[in-house]
């Protein structure tokens, strides 16, 4: 282990003892030793089941709010471990529900949705699904964000509670959501009566798997955990022309390109330094031909930040310097369509607390390692700001000698979404079922008060 992973660790440790992480308002007791030994042998037997379970989501992917046989599939499985299953709720996401007298409800949600990636693994259950887009392009579809193991992880969790129902009092209440990656399936759920229909859950947790974060381990974040994520389209506006009479015209290229400069000043000189934020401009679509030059173009940013302030500052800037640019040389005003994405993630501090102190009693301290927060999105945030304290932790996807073989050959990890992603499934799948199943049983058992 790098004496850097060995402070991040104790850096970790400390944190939990901190304010920041949030105390507990009244002793707690963790799974009894018998419970977390009886889990840890009941997830070795249900080894082979599992990869199967897994290999089957592996090599039948499908893309967002198009999950149909993935919903099927996955109900039938919730199904047949005890669970009272309602499909169709938000278009393919379903409810399954599990009562075990008086207690808390507690909300363990799964994805469901693939991306259009064409895999590349060469693994021999490799996905060969192959599917035309909308505008008449074919693409691969893979797993390649990992939800495969997501939902092969919350059926070992569903048929562990189910037949240990003496371990725990209350109601499970085990969600399948379409439309991860399109940030769109939480907003489907809630707006199709998920809290109304069904119990609202005094906790909802998650798990994502990470690419960089070696199997056997969990890693969690206090507080924010993951970023907004907002979309901005700038039409820029000019008068075209012969690009040999550029005097006659207002060129938007020229536009574009200083307005590419000046964004670049709004994270570096407009916000704290403390402050995470992110400006990229993604595409730039202008022009037809070498002597022309046209009467647009386009550009697509993406703009990432945490709090709610840092998020409207951004948005305003951006609207700001894309005008002011206009105005200079002359110009139309541009078009600006901003279409917010996903809201920020924040791990409820008190529910992170009482969890990550159960890991490390469960799977050893030095299996539970703290974690930098993300810019990247996760519309499981949205249950949060429902009113649901919530916690997404992070599950060690890449067996070690792998990860050491790529640092050895001076090269990262896969990143998730590429199409060379894999995670080792079998200790990957051990550690996510235990991980999970403790945290259930730990809110079911000693259930924490809302913050």
């Amino acid at each position: 282990m790098s004496r850097a992973h060995v402070l991040l660790r104790i850096a970790g440790l400390l944190l939990l003892t901190s304010t920041t992480l949030g105390t507990p308002s009244r002793a707690m007791a963790d799974p009894p030793e018998p419970q977390i030994e009886t889990l840890k042998t009941w997830v070795k037997g249900e080894h082979d089941s599992l990869i199967e379970v897994y290999r089957h989501f592996h090599t039948t992917p499908e893309l967002s709010f198009e999950e149909v046989e993935t919903a099927k599939h996955l109900g039938k499985l919730l199904t047949e471990a005890g669970y009272d299953v309602t499909p169709s709720i938000g278009g393919n996401g379903l409810v399954a529900i599990l009562k075990n007298g008086d207690g808390p409800t507690v909300m363990l949600r799964t994805d469901l949705d693939a991306l259009p990636v064409t895999e590349n693994t060469e693994l021999v259950y490799a996905s060969k699904k192959v599917v035309q887009l909308e505008d008449g392009t074919s693409t691969g579809v893979m797993h390649a964000c990992g939800h495969d193991i997501h939902m092969t992880n919350v059926v070992g969790v569903a048929r562990f509670m189910a037949s240990h129902r003496d371990y725990w009092k209350g109601t499970l209440m085990i969600i399948g959501q379409p439309a991860e990656e399109k940030g769109e399936g939480a907003k489907a759920m809630l707006k199709g009566g998920l809290f109304e229909r069904f119990p609202k859950p005094d906790f909802a947790i998650a798990l994502h798997v990470d690419p960089n974060l070696p199997t056997g381990t969990v890693g969690y974040r206090s507080g924010y955990a993951m970023a907004n994520v907002d979309s901005v389209d700038i039409r820029i506006k000019g008068k075209g022309g012969h690009g040999a009479h550029p005097d006659a015209t207002v060129d938007p290229i020229v536009e574009a390109a200083q307005l590419i400069l000046d964004l670049q000043t709004v994270v570096s000189r407009e916000l704290n330094p403390a402050e995470p934020a992110v400006i990229t401009v993604g595409a730039i679509h202008g022009g037809t031909k070498h002597n022309v030059i046209g009467d647009d173009c386009l550009l697509q940013l993406t703009v990432r930040s945490y709090g709610d302030e840092t998020r409207k500052h951004l948005i305003e800037a951006i609207k700001r310097k894309a005008k002011a640019v206009a105005i200079s040389y002359r110009a139309p005003e541009p078009e600006i369509t901003v279409s917010e994405g996903t809201p920020s993630l924040f791990n409820d501090k008190q529910l992170t607390w009482q969890i990550v102190r159960t890991f490390n009693h469960a799977l050893g301290a030095d299996q539970v390692v703290p974690v930098e927060p993300s810019m990247g999105g996760e519309d499981f945030s949205r249950y949060g700001i429902a009113g649901v304290p919530i916690f997404m932790f992070r599950l060690g996807s890449v067996d070690q000698k792998r990860l050491t073989r790529f640092k050895q050959l001076g090269q990262e990890p896969p990143s998730l979404h590429s199409p060379l992603y894999y995670p080792d499934a079998d200790e990957c799948l051990s550690t996510g079922v235990t991980a999970t199943s403790i945290a259930l049983l730990e809110l079911f058992q000693n259930p924490a008060e809302k913050e």
